[in-house]
């Protein structure tokens, strides 16, 4: 019993990393924890039949050929762990080819050795990097990690805070009390709340000038200024963005928040300080208790909530990634906005998902594809190579400028899920989740990072393959990398023509 239980753990193991799976993944999937499908794996608990049918369906596999495979030579342990790393599998071995291996154990060690020394190499000189880093910064308090920007560090202090703070969502909600806020808050509405309340005025620039200042703000003198271009959605915004200024000179609502942190750079306060302004706003226009509601009732339909509240489709966005309230929790979302560069300008993952730091993201995501209709909501269920899907939405959104899209702003506005959350989202009902292999868009986090071998919209090589050029062979993307197979040939050569005499 316990080599037959050995057979299948190492059987069930093996097919998970031919197929690239985390074993967190396979465990949600199978609805057990990680430690107990680790033990399977190793022969150290009987499989019972229902989860071993459950395995085979995801591995794809019949249970006839599962249980053939089971008298077959088993590839070493040591070996099985190894091919789990991206850089072996772009090699792309057979399962006869692995069962070689393992039948020469000197070969096998010398393997085992030298990808060992390899990692080791890696890790050694992420450890180098670190410590220059933190160097610098000892040598000259004000000095910038050159890995690491303002942007990055506001991005993290939200994502450790779960991007909710419960004290300015109480000021905003007494705010809308002491204005009688309804519903629906006007800019009007808005501008009587800043006089009454904080005692400040609101002037307008009557024409348009060259600078794109559209908002400044006086604190001695207690003047706000702001472009009389301004849609009123935005006008709203940058009004409550100007109420939380107001009170945090007052009332320093910004400073417990911020106390105790230490950024790398100077500008990181004040960036803070900006977002928790733009919170605040959110909160305002948006107040939690009325929101939560609606959100949980139109099931996230962001463009009838945009309608509800007469806010913009990106602000309920954004308050859509704050539903953090340990009482009445919502569901856990990434928000992205891109620009038709692809250049990312605003990310927030809030459900796990990766995000690169810099640059662009993959190009097979929904925030880009949605550029290609932007008149309808793109959506699509995004497999990461880890075994994560998730289930991803955007919808393009412009303001032109003097009657001209190309002088004004147009971004694409992504968000999404774990694909399990699926089910609460409105824009998810024409896309069921039946069959991951067959609805799933394989995505990665970004080129240079990605492990994929057959992605036809790469556009940098990773690094996680080994580098191989040949120039018989010519793949349908330049950068995807060569892996065994893909390379056509002849099983014997042509014979040699003689020479005429």
């Amino acid at each position: 019993m316990a080599e037959t239980n050995a057979a299948m753990g190492q059987r069930l193991r093996e097919l998970r990393l031919r197929r690239g799976l985390q074993q967190s993944e396979v465990a949600r999937r199978l609805k057990i924890s990680p430690a107990y499908l680790s033990l399977i794996e190793k022969g150290k608990r009987v499989v019972q039949l229902p989860l071993l049918f459950q395995a085979l369906e995801l591995y794809d596999v019949a249970v006839e050929d599962f249980m053939a495979s089971l008298g077959e030579r088993r590839v070493d342990d040591g070996l099985a762990r190894l091919i789990d790393d991206p850089l072996l599998r772009s090699l792309d071995l057979s399962e006869e080819d692995l069962a070689s291996m393992s039948a020469e154990p000197r070969m096998m060690a010398t393997i085992t050795a030298l990808f060992n020394l390899y990692k080791n190499t890696r890790s050694q000189l992420d450890h180098v990097l670190t410590s220059l880093a933190e160097r610098e910064q000892q040598a000259d308090e004000g000095a910038v990690r050159f890995d690491y920007n303002p942007y990055d560090e506001v991005t993290d202090f939200l994502e450790q805070n779960h991007n909710w703070f419960e004290q300015l969502e109480e000021r905003a909600q007494q705010f809308r009390r002491d204005c009688a806020f309804g519903r629906r808050v006007t800019s009007e509405d808005l501008e009587r709340g800043l006089f009454d309340q904080v005692g400040v005025r609101v002037l307008r620039i009557p024409e348009r000038s060259s600078s794109s200042v559209i908002r400044t703000w006086n604190a001695d003198e207690r003047v706000l200024t702001v472009s009389n271009d301004l849609f009123e959605q935005r006008l709203k915004f940058q009004l409550a963005h100007t109420v939380a200024l107001a009170l945090f000179d007052e009332e320093k609502l910004h400073e417990p928040i911020l106390e105790g942190y230490r950024g790398q750079h100077a500008e990181t306060r004040k960036l803070i300080k900006i977002h928790l302004a733009n919170y605040f706003a959110g909160a305002l226009l948006l107040p939690y208790p009325e929101f939560y509601r609606d959100v949980t009732s139109t099931r996230h339909d962001v463009e009838l909530l945009a309608q509800l509240f007469e806010s913009s489709y990106e602000t309920v966005a954004h308050r859509m990634c704050n539903l953090s309230d340990p009482r009445r929790r919502g569901v856990p979302m990434h928000f992205l906005r891109v620009d038709v560069a692809g250049n990312i300008s605003k990310r927030y993952s809030g459900d796990g998902i990766r995000f690169p730091h810099q640059g662009g993201s993959c190009p097979k995501m929904a925030v880009h594809l949605a550029f290609l209709t932007p008149s309808v909501i793109s959506k699509q269920y995004s497999a990461f190579p880890d075994g994560s899907t998730y289930f991803c939405f955007a919808k393009v959104v412009s303001e032109p400028q003097q009657g001209s899209l190309v002088k004004g702003t147009t971004y694409s506005i992504g968000l999404g899920t774990h694909a399990d959350n699926a089910k609460h989202f409105a824009y998810a009902d024409d896309l069921p989740f039946a069959d991951p292999k067959k609805m799933a868009v394989p995505v990665g986090t970004t080129c240079t990072f990605c492990e994929r071998t057959d992605c036809n919209m790469r556009s940098a090589p990773s690094y996680k393959f080994a580098f191989r050029v040949d120039e018989c062979t010519k793949k349908d993307n330049f950068f995807s990398p060569l892996v065994r197979g893909d390379a056509v040939r002849e099983k014997q050569k042509p014979a040699r023509r003689k020479p005429s005499a």
